[in-house]
């Protein structure tokens, strides 16, 4: 490894990992945004994520770069999902995890458990959305907002960040005025009416729709919440599965609520952000209190993630920019998204110092900053016991 290449990252937003075996099927659908894979659309394999998976991963189960798909299955049944995943989190080279524990379809390893097996100290980051949906049904929409303050408060003693997935549920568009109690009551009475409506249609035999935070008024209320508890918040843009309207995942579209936050200094961090990437660099030039990654897309592009950091830094300030792998499920995103990380700010400094743009001294300066001293100071972390909520 060069000094172009950051050693320990901080992997500042990533999810748990499953805890059992996989068929070809499940391990591809892990490798995809995609709800589904079949024979019409080809193998996942036949992807830049596919074929980063036979170059990078293979060689830590013991195979040759570029092993065929099956001979790399196979392989990885023979090991065993607990054996593979501790091989690949212990290779990603992490020094700390931020963990997002509010997309659980199934039991995923823990912040704990993920910290231990990397040898990483591991945090939490709480879903706003999930701690709104787990609190509407046990008060009333008069409560709703002192209710959720304090479970909110409960939650940042041991967390060290939020996150609001307003662009799955809402869009990004939203305003900047922190809403009154009386407004959020209100937005809590629609909401609580149409789960009222659900109910009905499941009793007389229709499909019975989650708890599903959807108003506006209330993504809002939630991120001033976060705000006002100080606390970094996380924000979801651009690229994710087909549940997203991905023209309504424009970060310009939360400008107006990024110049109502930015005189409180706490920061937010634009997660992902592709193909917004260059409009989120844009962002985190302009506002003080701005950050951005590109997690989940750098291993989704395979080879491509090189241009996709260089375009991501053309306007973004090197100390607004930070490292995120956003995998989920399968540990091979863990070290994958480091791996393609690492080798991606490296060809992109390399190339800044052969021509002469700046030196190799500050080229290995900016690859501490972006690869863990950002999130340091961002998040306030520091070095220690695993904390978890």
């Amino acid at each position: 490894m060069n000094e172009t290449e950051p050693s320990g990252l901080i992997d500042h937003h990533c999810h748990g990992v499953i805890r059992r075996d996989l068929d070809r099927t499940g391990f591809e659908l892990l490798l995809t945004e995609a709800g589904s894979v079949g024979a019409l659309g080809g193998s996942v394999f036949d992807s830049q994520i596919g074929f980063a998976v036979r170059r990078w991963c293979a060689p830590l189960l013991d195979l040759e770069p570029h092993a065929d798909a099956d001979v790399y299955l196979e392989r990885r049944a023979e090991l065993g999902h607990a054996e593979v995943t501790a091989r690949f989190l212990r290779s990603a080279g992490l020094d700390a995890l931020c963990v997002d524990t509010g997309f659980e379809p199934e039991a995923l390893l823990s912040p704990q458990q993920l910290g231990e097996i990397a040898g990483a100290s591991s945090y939490e980051i709480v879903r706003l959305e999930q701690v709104a949906e787990q609190t509407a049904p046990m008060t009333t929409a008069a409560g709703f907002a002192d209710a959720v303050r304090e479970r909110l408060a409960e939650r940042a003693r041991t967390a060290v960040g939020f996150k609001s997935i307003a662009a799955y549920r809402h869009g990004l568009q939203l305003a900047g005025e922190r809403p009154s109690d009386a407004e959020v009551r209100i937005a809590v009475g629609h909401w609580l009416t149409r789960e009222e409506s659900a109910d009905k249609a499941s009793a007389n035999g229709d499909p019975r729709s989650p708890l599903r935070l959807t108003e506006e008024t209330l993504h809002r209320f939630l991120v001033w919440c976060a705000v006002d508890l100080g606390l970094p918040v996380q924000f979801h843009v651009g690229y994710g599965d087909a549940d997203v309207n991905l023209d309504r995942c424009d970060p310009l579209l939360l400008t107006d609520l990024l110049r109502a936050i930015e005189p409180t200094g706490v920061p937010v961090l634009l997660l992902h952000n592709y193909p917004f990437h260059r409009q989120a660099g844009f962002l985190a030039q302009v506002f003080g209190n701005v950050f951005l990654d590109v997690g989940l897309a750098t291993h989704n592009l395979g080879y491509g993630s090189r241009a996709l950091i260089a375009e991501a830094l053309e306007l973004a300030p090197f100390g607004k920019f930070l490292y995120s792998s956003d995998a989920y499920g399968l540990p091979e995103l863990y070290y994958l998204g480091a791996a393609l990380f690492r080798r991606g700010l490296a060809a992109f400094l390399s190339a800044g110092i052969e021509a002469d743009e700046w030196s190799a001294a500050d080229a290995a300066r900016v690859a501490r900053l972006i690869g863990s001293e950002n999130a340091n100071r961002v998040y306030r972390l520091t070095p220690g016991p695993i904390v978890t909520a």
